[in-house]
C-alpha cells in the first residue's frame, strides 16, 4: 500500500510505503542524554543490533522492509544507525556515550556538546547557550543543522521524540529554544515529549520550579504530548517492587525506557491493534493544553517474585489504575479520567482486553469525565517486552503501558506553583536569570500562564462534576 505524502523538507510529494514511519529521537542535556543510553540499549536488543550496529540476523535487502526502520537507518555497509541527535552544553554526560558500549552505534556528528553548561540556569540555556559559537555555528543552529540532515534522508517522517528534564538548565532553557525553531522548520510534525518533571520531594537544584514554569510556558504552544515522569515515584517503584534499596539513574532509566519502548513498539513491530504516534494526539489530547498523560507500566517485577505472581492482561490491566503504579506522584482516584490508552506487548488477545476494560469501568474510583463515556483507546502488539540481561526487570510475556489524560495531574503543577511563588515572592535567585539577559517579566508572564493551566484542569473536573449533580437532581 503507497500513500502520497507531503515532505516539508523537500517541498514536494514523495510516494511512500505505509509501513515507512520514521522517528527522530532528540536527547537534550544529563537526563535526556541518560535516558536515550537506556533506551537504545533496549533497542537494540529487541531488534537483535550489535554494540557496533552490525545486524546478524538480518537477510532482507533494500531500505523499508524491517521494523528497525523506524529509528534506525541502514547504511551501504549493512550498519544500522540510529536516527538520534544527543545535545548537552557540556561534554561530560555525551563522553559517557563516546567512550561507552555503544560508542561504534552513534554516528559522530550526531553527538553534540559545548564547553560550558547551563548552570541549572533556564536563561542560560535559552539565551546565553544561543549565541555561543561551537563550530563556527551557533549551538542551536547546530543541532538543527544535524537534524534537518537526518529528516532529508527519511521517506515519512512521523515526528520527533524529544527527552529532557523541566529542572536542569539545558532540559528547560535549550530544549524550549529548539522546541520553537522546530515548529518553525517542521509545522506539520508531532512533537512528543518524555520529561523527567520536578520531584515532590527528591530535588536536584534549587530552582527547579523556576526552570519547570519558564520552560512551560513557551512550549504549552510547541509540544503536542508530553509525557511526564517523577524520580521520586520511580524510585519508590524500584524499593517497592524491584527491591532496589538505593536505585541509581540507570535503574530509573530502564523502567522509563520501558515506557518509551511500549510508547513506540506499534511503529516498530506487527500486532492486532496498532496506534500511529498521531494517533495518541487524537486520543489523548482533548484541547491542545491539556496535553499531559500519565504512564503507568505494568507489570513492574523482580525476577524473585515473578514465579509467584499470576500475570493475566485483567491483573495488569487493573495494576495501571493503583496509585502506587503511577509514574507521577498524584493521586488519580482524586480526580477525572479524559482518555485511556492501554498498549499491550505480547501474548494478548482483543477478547481478554475488552473483558478487563468492562472491568475498570465498573470500578468506583475509575471515573470518566460526563463528555467522553468510552474513554479507552487500545492497542496490542504481539512482541513480547524486552529485558536487558542482568537488569531489574523480570521476563514476562505480556505487559502493558497505560497513558491516561487525568485531572489528577493538577495536583503536581499545584506543588510547583507554590514552590515557585514562595521563591518569586522574595525575588530569590532571580537575579541569576536577569543577568543573562532574561526580563524580569517573563517570570509572572510565565506564572500566569501555568495559574491558567491548573484552571483549565479544574473546569474540566468542575464542569463533569456539575453535569454529575444535574443528573442526580433530575
Amino acid at each position: 500500500m503507497k500513500l502520497l505524502l507531503w515532505d516539508e523538507t523537500c517541498w514536494r510529494y514523495i510516494l511512500c510505503d505505509s509501513a515507512q514511519r520514521e522517528c527522530l529521537s532528540i536527547h537534550i542535556g544529563q537526563a535526556g542524554v541518560q535516558m536515550g543510553n537506556a533506551c537504545w540499549e533496549l533497542y537494540c536488543l529487541e531488534h537483535g543490533i550489535h554494540p557496533d550496529g552490525q545486524m546478524p540476523s538480518d537477510t532482507t535487502v533494500g531500505y523499508g522492509d524491517d521494523s528497525f526502520n523506524t529509528f534506525f537507518s541502514e547504511t551501504s555497509s549493512g550498519k544500522h544507525v540510529p536516527r538520534a541527535v544527543f545535545v548537552d552544553l557540556e561534554p561530560t554526560v555525551v563522553d559517557e556515550v563516546r567512550t561507552g558500549t555503544y560508542r561504534q552505534l552513534f554516528h559522530p556528528e550526531q553527538l553534540i556538546t559545548g564547553k560550558e553548561d547551563a548552570a541549572n540556569n533556564y536563561a542560560r540555556g535559552h539565551y546565553t547557550i544561543e549565541n555561543f559559537v561551537f563550530l563556527g555555528k551557533e549551538i542551536v543552529d547546530l543541532t538543527l543543522d544535524r537534524i534537518r540532515k537526518i529528516a532529508e534522508r527519511c521517506k515519512g517522517l512521523q515526528g520527533f521524540l524529544i527527552f529532557h528534564s523541566f529542572g536542569g538548565g539545558t532540559g528547560s532553557g535549550f530544549s524550549s529554544l529548539l522546541m520553537e525553531r522546530l515548529s518553525v522548520d517542521y509545522p506539520k510534525k508531532s512533537k512528543l515529549t518524555f520529561s523527567i518533571y520536578p520531584a515532590p520531594q527528591v530535588s536536584t537544584a534549587v530552582v527547579e520550579p523556576y526552570n519547570a514554569i519558564l520552560y512551560t510556558h513557551p512550549t504549552l504552544e510547541h509540544c503536542e504530548v508530553a509525557f511526564i515522569v517523577d524520580n521520586q515515584a520511580i524510585y519508590e517503584l524500584c524499593r517497592r517492587n524491584l527491591n532496589i534499596d538505593r536505585p541509581t539513574y540507570t535503574n530509573l532509566n530502564r523502567l522509563i525506557g520501558q515506557i518509551v519502548s511500549s510508547i513506540t513498539a506499534s511503529l516498530r513491530f506487527d500486532g492486532a491493534l496498532n496506534v500511529d504516534l498521531t494517533e495518541f494526539q487524537t486520543n489523548l489530547v482533548p484541547y491542545p493544553r491539556i496535553h499531559f498523560p500519565l504512564a503507568t507500566y505494568a507489570p513492574v517485577l523482580s525476577a524473585a517474585k515473578a514465579g509467584h505472581e499470576r500475570i493475566t492482561v485483567s491483573e495488569i490491566t487493573s495494576s495501571c489504575f493503583e496509585p502506587n503504579h503511577q509514574m507521577v506522584n498524584c493521586d488519580p482516584r482524586r480526580g477525572k479520567y479524559m482518555a485511556v490508552c492501554m498498549l499491550y506487548r505480547g501474548d494478548v488477545v482483543p477478547k481478554d482486553v475488552n473483558a478487563a476494560i468492562a472491568m475498570i469501568k465498573k470500578q468506583k474510583h475509575v471515573q470518566f469525565v460526563e463528555w467522553c463515556p468510552t474513554g479507552f483507546k487500545v492497542g496490542i502488539n504481539y512482541q513480547p517486552p524486552t529485558v536487558v540481561p542482568g537488569g531489574d526487570l523480570a521476563r514476562v510475556e505480556r505487559a502493558v503501558c497505560c497513558l491516561c489524560n487525568t485531572t489528577a495531574i493538577v495536583e503536581a503543577w499545584a506543588r510547583i506553583d507554590h514552590k515557585f511563588d514562595l521563591m518569586y515572592a522574595k525575588r530569590a535567585f532571580v537575579h541569576w536569570f536577569v543577568g543573562e539577559g532574561m526580563e524580569e517579566g517573563e517570570f509572572s508572564e510565565a506564572r500566569e500562564d501555568l495559574a491558567a493551566l491548573e484552571l483549565d484542569y479544574r473546569e474540566v473536573q468542575e464542569d463533569a462534576t456539575n453535569t454529575e449533580d444535574e443528573d442526580d437532581g433530575y
